[in-house]
């Protein structure tokens, strides 16, 4: 059974948009905080990846929750994507996971619960395979296939990477390539799997996350649903600077290019590139381009204000400019 023609789109790429998601939220940022255990150190105010609290006795709570539709048609693939993905908002804030309990919605009455169980296994070994604690969760009927997890991890509250603290000058950095967006919208079309995909996706985040905190970074993210330019005008927009991105040093999956040519563009990838337009100067770049480094990713790679061993630098930040968050060159 094609898992992905029972959803309406597809893993990231079927957020809310981001600026219709700001606009929902807005109402809960700046409010004082309540009475009780604990400092919140990361918070709603910036869209960071995740919440970080400090605790009694010199550590920190890392906090975060991620779900969404099938992205792949393997069920067991589809739940060890939807963990890796969760998993990532930690480390993208340089922590290390501890316990996840699982979300999942299942059209009981339309598909097996066979493939609910393969699911929640793929789930499980990305979970082991982090060291990370998988302890029941929530299950719902829905008409819509969903798997995610909701994930609690540890921190150094003195070693947090966190968007709002990037500085003119750094490189950025950016730890698994782009076109997973792409080819998911080809492979929910056509049926074709795409191997390499599948790996990035189901590639944990730890490594990068450990080479970035010994390599000195306090500013990162993850690019998951909002692109590359999303993300990356988030983290720019927080920190109060520009982002500078050399569009031939981002590196792309296999067959990329040639899948978008063909038309296979979903329709989170267009409206994140519509949201990052009226903050982007992309003087001499072709429109490919652009969908390209904004297509809706689903479980990227981390993107790191740094220079971090072993991984390509795309960019830098520099001071900011007038209205123009991105610059495109």
């Amino acid at each position: 059974m094609r898992l992905t023609q029972y959803a309406h789109g597809g893993g990231c790429a079927c957020k809310i948009p981001p600026g219709e998601l700001e606009s929902v939220v807005a109402g809960l940022v700046g409010d004082a905080p309540p009475d009780g255990p604990g400092e919140l150190l990361v918070g709603l105010d910036d869209g960071d990846d995740a919440a970080v609290v400090r605790i009694a006795g010199g550590s920190a709570i890392v906090a975060t929750a991620d779900f969404f539709t099938p992205v792949v048609d393997d069920a067991y693939d589809w739940g060890r994507i939807a963990a890796a993905n969760a998993l990532s908002d930690v480390y993208a804030m340089g922590g290390t996971p501890v316990v996840a309990v699982n979300l999942l919605a299942w059209p009981r009455e339309v598909l097996p619960l066979e493939l609910a169980a393969e699911v929640l296994r793929g789930g499980l070994d990305v979970a082991r395979e982090a060291g990370c604690h998988v302890a029941g969760g929530h299950s719902v009927d829905d008409p819509e296939p969903k798997y995610g997890m909701a994930v609690t991890g540890v921190a150094d509250p003195g070693r947090i990477m966190r968007n709002d603290a990037g500085t003119p000058g750094l490189p950025l950095t950016l730890t698994k390539p782009l076109g997973i967006g792409v080819l998911n919208s080809r492979h929910k079309a056509t049926g074709e799997v795409f191997g390499t995909a599948v790996a990035a996706m189901t590639t944990l985040n730890r490594d990068a996350s450990a080479a970035a905190l010994k390599a000195g970074a306090v500013c990162a993210t993850d690019v998951t649903g909002f692109g590359l330019l999303g993300h990356l005008h988030k983290l720019a927009r927080a920190s109060g600077v520009t982002a500078v991105v050399d569009a031939a040093a981002v590196p792309y999956l296999d067959g990329a290019r040639e899948t978008l040519a063909a038309g296979y563009v979903s329709g989170g990838t267009r409206r994140n590139l519509d949201w990052v337009r009226a903050h982007l100067s992309a003087d001499g770049v072709g429109e490919d381009e652009l969908l390209l480094l904004a297509d809706a990713q689903t479980s990227g790679g981390l993107l790191v204000a740094g220079e971090v061993p072993g991984y390509p630098v795309i960019g830098e930040l520099v001071p900011r400019r007038d209205g123009v968050t991105l610059v495109v060159r």
